[in-house]
Parts: C-alpha cells; structure tokens; sequence
C-alpha cells in the first residue's frame, strides 16, 4: 500500500515524487519550478513539418503573427463579455501537463493572451473527434477528479457559463471564426515536470504536484482547432498564473527565455515562482497598465531611440509570447523605416519584401556578409513610461531572414485590421522576460537563452 507524507497547508505548492519501485509517494515544498517551452516548430513538437525549410518556417510565423494579432484585437474589442479568444488562435509555444492521478500527460498550447485553461476529455461528442490527434483525458479513469458547481466562485468568474441538470458548471467558449468549446468546469491535481536550473539556493524537485487546478473538461469541440488543449498564461484570476498564486506559495510570477529561431538544439525555458526572478544586468522594469481585456500583459511605450533620433508617441503595447513580428503604430514604425535605411546605408541592396507585413527587406547574401549586416543595424531602444526603463532590441529582435540571405524588418505597423501594437517574441528572444502580478510588473533582461538550457534539455529527433 502507498504510503504519504503529506503537507496539507493550501499555502504550499507541494511535489510529488513517484517512484515505481517501491510504488510511494512523498511530499516535499518548493519555491519554483521550470518546464521546457516547446516552439511548434521544434522536432519535440507533433507539429514539426520536416519538409518545411528554414525560411518557409519564417514566412508561416509572419502569417500566423497578423492572424494572431488581428484574433487579439477582435479580443480587445469585445472587452472581458464578448466572444472570447476570437478565433482557435495560431500558436507558437508549447507545455506539457500531467493531469490526474495517476497523470495523463497533455501538450497544449500556452497562451499568454488567455484566462482559460482546458483539455480534451472523454466521453467525446463526434464533432470533437475531428480536432488534431493528441492524448485525451479520461476523468473516470482519475482519482483526484472533481466537478465544479454552479455556484462556485470559479464558476461565476468565467463568461459564458450555465448550471447543467445536475448543477454542474458547464461552459461554453465561442470563437470568432465560428470555431466552439463546451464541456464541464473541473478540478484536477496537475504535475508538472521541472527542469533544472535558473534558482541557486531554491528548493526544487524534478515533479512539482499543484492539487484542486479548475480547468474546462472539454467533450465537445467543432471548427477548426489546431491545438485541441490550452494552458492560458495571461493576466486573469483563472488562468493558470492567477491559480497558482491562489492555492500555493509561488505567487502569480512567471517567466521565459526565448531562444532565437536561428538556434538548433536547443529549449527555451518558461518558469514559476522563484525561478521568475530575473536577476541578470541591465534588468529593466516597468508597470503593467490596465487592459480593456483582463488577460493581456499590457505597457506603456513612450517613445523610440535610434542613435541620436528619438520619435515620442504614447501607446500601450501588448506583451505577447504568441506573436512572432512586433505591431506598433504608424507614427512610430515610418520614422524608424526612414532612421534604420540611413544607418544602415547602401552597402546592402534593397529587394521587395517576400511577404507582407514585412518592409525594408535587404540582400545579405551568405553568412559572412550576414554577420557584417547584423553589425550594420543600429541598436533600437524602446523607452517604457511610468518607471522611465530602457529595453534595447539588438538586431536578431528587429530584423529576421525570411528567405535565403534576405534580411527584413520584423517591425510591422498597426493597421485597421490589426490595430493593437504588439511586442512580439522576435523582439524578445535572448532575453529573460518576467511577469509579476502580484506587483503588477514586467521585468526585461538580456540574456543568453541558448547557452542557459541547452544542455539541460537535449532535442531529440
């Protein structure tokens, strides 16, 4: 029989470690915990295409940065009551959750500009069996399995829920493009696999054990979904970040370390608790401002610096994890076109874009003269209004290869169909980004994300 030792506090998170020797399980604290973020373009993501080149890879992110950023604004739009999420969204990172005791393991979509966070269950409908294949979750087949009420707390915070005929909580989420969700609101203990690294001197253990996680038990989906699991990062009570810091000592902390797409073999990392204190130099905070909707991680941007050239135009950007090219207003992206075509001057011909949003596209050539183009694009600095911080873009932030030797700006302007400004995940790669709303503060700092996981989480494949 299995044995347990136990801490019952809710103010703990606590692990589980399981060990199919001896069949015991024992309880430890934590102060954080780290999982491999899986770019869905990686060989460990089921959606790698082998047959898709580097720069086809690169021109399929530009299409799902101005499908994403137009779902987000369509979002915005309807404020926290309308139509949520827009559409079955395009994606770009991946997580892995345990879900049930014994666990079930899921990989979903991690969104930081979601609340929700739900899996596929069975009994499915028949609609529901045209999502994309992965593992289903089986409540019947869990012990640590639970139905919300009706009238429960997290039910009621949740747009678009109803009472079943056994006062259940059941939900229906709707998406703009006709796309739908609907299942039972649950509880469920979920285990995460932790990585190691990035907290000296925190407690730590390879399985970290969350109990009494709400989350949406899909058996019923129709349209077309890309991704038929999600785990919502963003800013509200629900998501998993907002849980986290309800039922345990983590708090609502969390981080990432993009690694550039131009790096092979290598895991990006996306981080809990104490292993969200970014502490590298040059670390910059500023505020979290208030958002027509809860879940964006939203800041004020108060001007951009080009050498000497500053262009001033106040506006909340959107910090998102899910957007590959960065979306700012006109009034600033038309003078940084005009300021970076001078910098860089005429050593690099200028050629037509292969892809809108892209502009200012160059020919560089092999990767010698790449190295001497990188060398030529001028630092861009964004300057963040309420704490007065600095965060630099180098030029693997501001500028991407979108075909073999063309370089183009991976800045874009807002548009009436994208009218949100975005800071997108180009912009933040090689950098250590972390969100603390129990501050209400975002922290940017460079660093070197490749060299910090590489060896600790080897591609297989």
């Amino acid at each position: 029989m299995a044995t347990a030792r136990t801490c019952r506090s809710p103010l703990l998170a606590v692990v589980v470690l399981i060990s199919q020797l001896c069949g015991c399980t024992a309880y430890v604290g934590v102060d954080g915990f780290s999982l491999e973020f899986i770019h869905r373009d990686s060989v460990k993501s089921p959606y790698h295409d082998p047959a898709l080149t580097a720069h086809d890879r690169v021109l399929a992110a530009v299409r799902r940065s101005t499908a994403r950023a137009t779902a987000l604004a369509r979002s915005y739009a309807g404020g926290e009551g309308a139509v949520s999420e827009v559409v079955s969204r395009p994606f770009e990172y991946l997580m892995a959750v345990n879900v049930g005791t014994p666990p079930t393991r899921i990989l979903a979509m991690a969104d930081t500009g979601s609340d929700l966070v739900w899996f596929q269950c069975e009994p499915r409908a028949a609609a529901a069996r045209a999502a994309p294949p992965s593992a289903v979750f089986n409540p019947s087949s869990s012990s640590t399995f639970g139905r919300m009420g009706c009238n429960s707390g997290a039910c009621h915070a949740l747009y678009g829920t109803s009472c079943d005929a056994s006062s259940n909580c059941q939900y229906l989420r709707s998406y703009g493009d006709g796309s739908k969700t609907s299942g039972l609101l649950s509880t469920e203990t979920f285990t995460f696999e932790s990585i190691p690294g990035g907290c000296p001197g925190c407690r730590s253990h390879p399985y970290v054990l969350v109990p009494n996680v709400s989350f949406g038990c899909s058996t019923s989906t129709n349209g077309t979904f890309v991704v038929d699991a999600m785990v919502g990062l963003g800013a509200g009570n629900s998501s998993l970040i907002g849980q986290l810091g309800a039922h345990t000592s983590l708090g609502r902390r969390f981080s990432y370390c993009l690694v550039p797409y131009t790096v092979k073999n290598a895991s990006s990392a996306l981080n809990f608790g104490d292993r969200a204190t970014v502490t590298e130099p040059g670390a910059a905070t500023t505020a979290l401002v208030r958002s027509d909707f809860e879940a964006y991680y939203t800041v004020l941007l108060e001007s951009v610096r080009i050498g000497n050239a500053s262009f001033k135009h106040l506006s909340r950007v959107i910090v998102d994890s899910g957007t590959p090219l960065t979306f700012l207003d006109k009034a600033l992206v038309d003078p940084m076109v005009q300021e970076l075509t001078r910098r860089i001057g005429t050593g690099f011909p200028k050629v037509p874009s292969p892809q809108e949003p892209l502009q200012l596209c160059y020919d560089v050539g092999g990767p010698a003269r790449q190295y001497s183009f990188s060398k030529s694009v001028p630092d861009v600095t964004l300057y963040l209004a309420v704490f007065g911080v600095a965060v630099t873009l180098k030029a693997e932030n501001t500028f991407v290869e979108a075909q073999e030797g063309i370089m183009c700006l991976a800045v874009a302007p807002v548009t009436e169909k994208h009218p949100l400004s975005i800071l997108g995940n180009i912009a933040q790669q090689n950098m250590h980004v972390g969100y603390n709303l129990d501050k209400r503060t975002v922290t940017f700092a460079p660093a070197d994300c490749a060299s910090s996981y590489k060896s600790l989480l080897p591609v297989h494949g």
